[in-house]
């Protein structure tokens, strides 16, 4: 009795047909997620506000001290969340595709710092108060930074390794820290203005902030999926991407310029929030694999879900005081960061 022959790639099709469903699948868990923590940000807080009272606030607003609550504080804390967590979780998928560096993230490496500098110095010097305006200090800052530390991760000739570009983002960040706090404390009206910027918070801030930096974080963000497949090939090596028609310095480049948008403009906004643009990756990573095409998506649902997630823990630990976000993150992103560490070999991607 014969039997059918199978094709020799019919078994590695319904493989990567099996994969790709997965991850789509993957995918519409992260946006289920998100779509909760979107929720919570809104519902819950010092004062939790039912369903029906937040969709009646959000469509049918009667001057009511609830809707005040929900269209005053907290949508635009919400949507700011949204923007400052898709910004670090890509900025961060971006940085460690381009340095090969697992370790690599817009606080860890001092970019965060580099905009926070570059803001106070805009402060203490112009007056600048309002982010529409210290944001281009801020880009300023965070590029200026980012090309320093990989300039000394990178220097003596024995390339940007790991260790290497963490020991230097430590080491730029220490001295920016240092020089802000000189500042604060040369300048106390920069105190006053710069005291609560500096802890990273979503609250406190209004409706026109999300549109300004928005203006800046979204063709951010479509610059960086429009670099998936280019990031992709640039993986295999500089020559290997010119034999398939990449452009290795056009790359990096753009990837430099979405880099430095988006981690300044969510800086800008919410100030210094560190750790999101290191666990966002590598949770995203462990889902899809190293394709960049996957990475870059999952990273701009899963970074605004930690954010928001972060920011509604805030809320509950002593209401109805609140810890802000980026004391949650950093709580969150800590121990991860010294359980990547520990390894005893850290693999380059």
């Amino acid at each position: 009795m014969s039997t059918a022959s199978v094709p020799a790639n019919a078994a590695p099709s319904r493989s990567a047909a099996r994969g790709s469903s997965l991850r789509w699948l993957g995918l519409l868990a992260a946006a289920g997620l998100l779509l909760v923590a979107v929720v919570a940000s809104i519902a819950v807080g010092a004062r939790t506000i039912p369903p029906g009272d937040v969709w009646d606030a959000l469509w049918h607003a009667e001057g009511r001290p609830t809707d005040r609550i929900v269209r005053e504080l907290r949508v635009p804390r919400t949507l700011l969340g949204l923007l400052v967590g898709a910004a670090l979780g890509v900025a961060g998928a971006l940085m460690q595709s381009l340095t090969r560096n697992p370790l690599a993230d817009p606080g860890l490496l001092g970019v965060n710092a580099g905009a926070a500098a570059a803001v106070v110095i805009a402060m203490a010097t112009l007056g600048v108060t309002q982010p529409a305006e210290y944001v281009w200090f801020a880009f300023l800052g965070a590029g200026a930074i980012s090309l320093l530390v990989y300039g000394l991760g990178a220097g003596g000739g024995s390339g940007a390794s790991p260790v290497r570009l963490a020991l230097a983002g430590v080491a730029v960040t220490a001295a920016l820290t240092a020089f802000i706090a000189a500042m604060v404390l040369l300048k106390p009206q920069v105190f006053e203005q710069f005291r609560y910027w500096e802890v990273g918070a979503l609250s406190g801030r209004e409706i026109g902030i999300v549109g300004q930096m928005g203006a800046f974080i979204v063709p951010a963000l479509v610059l960086a999926l429009l670099l998936a497949r280019s990031l992709n090939v640039l993986a295999l090596g500089d020559d290997t991407g010119r034999a398939l028609g990449a452009r290795p310095g056009r790359i990096r480049a753009l990837s430099l310029l979405a880099i430095t948008a988006l981690s300044g403009a969510a800086t800008a906004a919410a100030g210094p929030i560190a750790f999101v643009g290191l666990t966002v990756p590598h949770a995203a990573r462990a889902i899809t694999g190293p394709d960049q095409r996957w990475i870059l998506p999952y990273c701009a649902l899963l970074g605004p879900a930690l954010v928001l997630t972060a920011d509604v823990i805030g809320r509950l630990i002593d209401p109805p005081a609140e810890v802000q976000v980026a004391v949650v993150t950093a709580f969150i992103g800590a121990p991860f960061f010294i359980a990547l560490v520990s390894r005893r070999r850290i693999a380059q991607l």
